[in-house]
């Protein structure tokens, strides 16, 4: 809402004289010890000056002061004597019946001549967000387009870019009850009541599967206006789409609140919970892996997306999804897409299924594959998410094939799913339209943790039932002479997971690393070397950097560089720059570097 106008909400009580006390006057009046005291009469005198000084004023003055916006505007006066009796009021009915009055009061001066604009639109904006805050708390609840009844009066409902996958009546939450964190700044102040409009999750529709479970959310904004003909309405419209509203015959900026609506259903989610669980085997985040949309799928919007880390959950990328949407020019450039997988399976299954995740995105929303959106992407990767996006972009050639395996693909042996299976694992060519990424303290040369003690541990307890494990286990057991005897017994046995693969001598990662993206992608590092110890204490420097890349950027900050605003800001840059850039095809060859691995520490 715009700052309130300067109103007088105080009203200054009567003061009542205190009565003189002493003896009754004497007939003759003499102020002697038989009559009024001296310093009654001095007092009685006192008084009668200042009534005195007090009627000239009112002889020679208005009732309010000339620079009063009420002066020019009955109808803000109006308004305003309506704004000062509800603010005497407890929360009630009519108190919102007032407010309601004193919004449309308001917003009918600013049609009137020579009338103050700026405080017509201040005081219309502070009693519709009033009103709309108390009935919203009051009925959150069963909000749909057509009549209603706000505070007994007949109010018209309309709805304006709401999700085509909103099913029945909605939620509505004043966006001010969402808690955010205080260094948070995504909120645009304007015109309005900034809310959050949610509904269950769909399930008439094969798309409604690429939403939350919690639900679906938009961001929205809410006012009271007053047509021609004296009807109530009750807009609630999406900000982005309709950045600016008629009030009173001025064009005004809404309010925009670009992250409420995440953070609301980022409160209530068990991803956090779902995401360690799964790391140790749990199936809770597994039911919940694929490919998510937090806005509707726009087919001119380049995808930005987001895959998280080892143990971890899409919801560290709220500051990165807030400084995008609050961004108007990367807001109508990009729509976000947030990746859910279990990180317990080695990394090359995980690359397998996010690609897969992929696939049934784009047969959902673009099966014709014309889309602009379709030709291109930028993925951005924390930790482990770094090197799968890598992999996404790269063209293996038979690099990682020949690090595993005795002889070539085509002589394999084996049942037919499962060689087709170890085949989409270790022959990877380019995502289509991957053509930019940016990775965030990647391990991609290997982490030391995964060979300590406390490593040691996690490939104990890190779940080793990934099904596509069981391909590799059969293969071993029936053609062991076609693994490589270095790989032979973890094969057999199905000891692999995330933390074996990220071992820095582990055979097929050491093979990986040497996997650049294909020449045409165009890659950024970001690395965090916290107070100069050569890493951000899970990732060594140099592990998470790489040649070649299109930037490189280094904080002093820990692992979790998705907090840090200087990070944020980094990436921001990056998407600008990007908007620019088209998407080459990656060409066929693939360039091969070999980089040493870091020290491994036991």
């Amino acid at each position: 809402m715009l700052p309130p106008a300067a109103i007088p909400f105080t009203d200054v009580p009567a003061v009542k004289p205190r009565r003189c006390q002493g003896r009754r006057p004497s007939t003759s009046g003499a102020a002697d010890g038989s009559g009024r005291p001296r310093e009654c009469l001095a007092v009685v005198r006192l008084l009668a000056i200042v009534l005195a000084i007090v009627l000239a004023g009112c002889a020679t003055a208005p009732l309010s002061s000339p620079s009063s916006p009420s002066d020019a505007s009955p109808s803000l006066g109006h308004a305003e004597a309506l704004a000062r009796q509800a603010a005497r009021l407890a929360d009630s009915p009519h108190r919102t019946s007032l407010l309601l009055d004193c919004a449309a009061s308001a917003q009918a001066a600013m049609r009137e001549a020579g009338a103050p604009v700026d405080a017509g639109i201040a005081l219309a904006g502070r009693c519709s967000d009033e009103a709309l805050l108390a009935e919203f708390h009051r009925h959150p609840q069963g909000w749909s387009p057509g009549s209603a009844r706000i505070a007994g009066r007949e109010v018209e409902v309309r709805i304006e870019g709401a999700s085509a996958m909103f099913r029945g009546a909605l939620t509505v939450i004043p966006a001010q009850d969402v808690a955010l964190p205080a260094d948070w700044n995504f909120r645009q102040p304007g015109f309005g009541l900034p809310v959050v409009l949610r509904t269950a999750r769909c399930s008439d529709d094969p798309r409604c599967a690429l939403y939350p479970a919690e639900g679906i959310h938009q961001w929205a904004t809410a006012w009271i206006e007053q047509d021609a003909d004296g009807t109530l309405l009750l807009r609630i419209v999406d900000p982005a789409r309709m950045p600016q509203a008629r009030i009173g015959g001025r064009d005004v900026p809404l309010y925009f609140d670009a992250l409420s609506f995440y953070a609301l259903g980022a409160s209530v989610s068990q991803l956090p919970r779902q995401g360690i669980y799964g790391l140790l085997g749990g199936q809770g985040i597994g039911s919940r892996a694929g490919v998510y949309l937090l806005r509707d799928y726009d087919p001119r919007k380049v995808p930005v997306v987001m895959i998280h880390g080892l143990g971890s959950n899409p919801i560290i990328w709220s500051e990165l999804s807030g400084a995008i949407w609050a961004d108007p020019e990367l807001r109508d450039a990009y729509q976000v897409v947030h990746i859910v997988f279990q990180t317990n399976a080695p990394l090359l299954v995980s690359r397998l299924r996010v690609r897969a995740y992929l696939d049934r995105m784009w047969e959902l929303l673009d099966p014709e594959g014309d889309d602009p959106a379709r030709q291109k992407m930028v993925l951005v990767g924390h930790s482990l998410g770094g090197v799968v996006s890598r992999m996404l972009t790269v063209d293996s050639g038979r690099v990682l094939w020949d690090a595993a395996f005795t002889v070539p693909p085509e002589q394999l042996q084996g049942a037919a799913t499962d060689v087709d299976g170890i085949r989409a694992t270790f022959l990877l060519k380019p995502y289509p339209g991957a053509c930019s990424l940016v990775m965030l303290a990647s391990p991609h040369k290997g982490s030391p943790t995964a060979s300590s003690l406390t490593g040691r541990i996690a490939r104990v307890l890190v779940g080793r039932r990934a099904p596509e494990i069981q391909a590799l286990r059969r293969l071993a057991e029936t053609h062991p002479d076609a693994v490589k005897p270095e790989l032979l017994e973890s094969y057999r046995f199905a000891r692999l997971n995330s933390i074996t693969t990220l071992q820095a001598m582990q055979p097929v990662r050491r093979a990986g690393q040497s996997l650049l993206p294909a020449p045409g992608v165009r890659y950024h590092t970001i690395a965090g070397n916290l107070h100069g110890q050569g890493g951000d204490g899970v990732v060594p420097l140099e592990s998470a950097l790489l040649p070649g890349a299109a930037s490189t950027l280094v904080v002093d900050y820990g692992h979790a560089l998705y907090k840090d605003p200087e990070v944020v800001a980094q990436i921001v840059g990056i998407l600008r720059d990007e908007r620019q850039r088209s998407c080459d095809p990656p060409l066929p060859a693939q360039e091969v570097v070999d980089i040493a691995p870091p020290a491994s520490a036991d």
